[in-house]
């Protein structure tokens, strides 16, 4: 999915919702994903082809956080896992794939880090994205959790996204931890960092 010319910043890939629905269906039935999606502002589900306001993504997330505290967490990094590789599917080419596959770790997570900056614009909407490295990186006012407060991070769909990609791309051991989320208190800004575990 190309930039629009029209793209205004407080929008967000459809992904972010996409891949959650599935999950909640598993959960509830259709008629859960209906309620859900007209709590967050939504009539229908997206259709995929174009960006989505960020407001109804963060919605759905924070709905899901608060009506399933247990596993929401592990519900939104199999989303994201599912959009890392609705990724891969769509919007990598195969050649590119291939070829970070074949570099040493620290030049392939240079090459996908460019890349991941270039497109952030898909996952961070109205957010300031920031990479600090290749192996790191921030999103200030992350709008998927603007708003919220928590003692722990939050975004583990984007950390699982982040995740994903470098385990396929990058190194199967390669593992992405939020390490500051934007609400926790005193926090500027959601920090995922990515290693490789041992």
């Amino acid at each position: 999915m190309s930039r629009p010319k029209n793209a205004t910043s407080n929008v967000i890939g459809p992904n972010a919702v996409l891949q959650l629905l599935p999950l909640i269906e598993r959960l509830g039935g259709t008629s859960r994903v209906t309620k859900m999606l007209k709590a967050a502002g939504m009539d229908e589900a997206p259709d995929g082809t174009e960006m989505i306001p960020e407001v109804h993504a963060a919605r759905l997330h924070q709905l899901l956080r608060q009506e399933e505290p247990q596993s929401a967490p592990l519900l939104a990094a199999e989303a994201g896992r599912a959009t890392a590789t609705y990724i891969l599917a769509h919007r990598i080419p195969q050649k590119a794939q291939t070829l970070l596959r074949l570099l040493p770790a620290r030049f392939a997570a240079m090459l996908l880090s460019k890349a991941i900056t270039k497109h952030a614009w898909t996952f961070a909407g109205s957010g300031q994205f920031e990479r600090v490295s290749p192996w790191t990186y921030r999103i200030k006012d992350n709008p998927v959790v603007r708003g919220e407060v928590s003692q722990t991070p939050l975004c583990t769909w984007h950390a699982a996204v982040f995740e994903h990609l470098y385990q396929v791309l990058v190194h199967p051991r390669c593992r992405c931890v939020e390490t500051h989320c934007c609400a926790q208190h005193g926090s500027e800004a959601c920090v995922f960092a990515i290693d490789i575990a041992p």
